[in-house]
């Protein structure tokens, strides 16, 4: 191919629950983009992986206000483009069977609440109306957000790819990365094992690669992925709308969550506790006994549902559970968009749009202060209370 056909104004690294959304939003601004994969079709990363969660319900202020977009864009996507990509609005319950959830989940909502969360306490009765099934023992409450839903990570990260190619971006799959081209301290381009791609702009949304890609323009990036499992039933009749969350910690896992699709099949995941570090995608023996015994005692109900498939992901962890997003100072046009922390199907649409308009210098308002709080050159403080 001709160097001049291999010029962008932007690429992207990572065909991804990011990189897809993102190379939507630039070409439908007009910036020439190019994505390049070393799979063999979009979303074959960690978002094939994903159970389809989508909320705004977060403890982080860019958080909130990204996924208030995404969920905008999931909740209007069939009716602007005809794409049928399972969205349902059944919302989140973070049910609280413990007295330091109840004080964590009500802590939040001022917070929640001021960034335009549709969000409340429900008292035990309420939460009850909302889910008729809940373990009542102990059973003190929960918040309730009905905005929230899920999708399919599939049919959605298709979606965006055609949408993209509609509107002219250029994919480029089974072509691994090798190292990026640098004049100096600014971009030049992406060396891959088929050649070279020149533009002034690359973005990293490599996913649980991502800290590999930087090294490439010498960074060192505190990302790295922690294995997560998950599961699906056989199909039932529906009983349940509301994604359910329990945060409470016990030994072996920090939480766990569980919705019921449109076609009646319970899906599942859990977060481990502690951590599971590295690249190990092969399922365990641990996940299903623990996950089971968990959801049970919460939703007794659930006891004779027979498991179809198990499957382990990554999620590409940061050190306090939030996104690195933006400009790099060691590389001009070097972009991060990177430690999505499971969340990168829900993250994905709104910051695809912050990153087409940080390329293209049209900053909304309310982007710079999105942007401070998820800087990869931030303190490192705490941890997101709802990751």
């Amino acid at each position: 191919m001709a160097a001049a056909e291999r010029t962008y104004d932007a690429i992207v690294i990572g065909a991804g629950s990011v990189g897809t959304p993102a190379a939507l939003s630039l070409a439908r601004a007009g910036v020439r983009t190019l994505v390049l994969d070393s799979n063999a079709s979009p979303g074959q990363g960690s978002n094939k992986h994903a159970i389809g969660g989508l909320r705004a319900t977060h403890s982080d202020p860019a958080k909130i206000r990204i996924c208030l977009r995404s969920l905008e864009i999931f909740g209007s996507w069939k009716e602007l483009t005809g794409f049928d990509i399972e969205w349902r609005k059944g919302g989140y319950a973070f049910a609280a069977y413990h007295e330091a959830e109840e004080r964590t989940l009500r802590g939040l909502l001022v917070a929640q609440k001021k960034f335009g969360l549709n969000i409340d306490w429900l008292d035990k009765a309420r939460m009850l109306e909302v889910i008729p099934d809940l373990n009542r023992d102990g059973l003190i409450g929960g918040t309730f957000s009905p905005d929230d839903g899920h999708a399919s990570p599939l049919l959605a990260g298709h979606a965006f790819y055609v949408q993209a190619k509609a509107a002219g971006a250029e994919f480029r799959f089974n072509e691994n990365v090798i190292g990026l081209s640098l004049d100096g301290g600014r971009i030049r381009g992406v060396r891959t094992d088929k050649g070279e791609a020149l533009a002034p702009v690359v973005i990293n949304a490599a996913g649980a690669r991502a800290a590999e890609v930087a090294r490439f323009a010498g960074l060192d990036i505190p990302v790295r992925p922690d294995s997560h499992e998950g599961a699906v039933t056989e199909p039932v009749a529906p009983f349940l709308g509301p994604m359910v969350v329990d945060i409470h910690p016990i030994e072996g896992s920090a939480n766990y969550y569980f919705y019921q699709h449109a076609t009646g099949q319970v899906i599942f995941c859990i977060t481990p506790g502690p951590s599971l570090w590295g690249f190990d995608t092969r399922e365990t023996g641990s996940f299903l006994p623990l996950v089971a015994r968990r959801m049970v005692q919460i939703m007794p109900r659930l006891r004779n549902l027979r498991v179809r498939r198990t499957w382990r992901g990554l999620y590409p962890m940061t050190p306090d559970g939030a996104p690195l997003v933006g400009r790099t100072n060691e590389v001009e046009g070097f972009l991060l968009a990177v430690g999505m922390c499971g969340q990168g199907f829900m993250i994905g649409p709104g910051l695809g749009e912050l990153l087409a308009r940080v390329v293209t210098g049209s900053l909304a308002p309310g982007d710079a202060e999105v942007l401070r709080v998820l800087s990869p050159y931030r303190k490192f403080e705490g941890m997101e209370k709802l990751k």
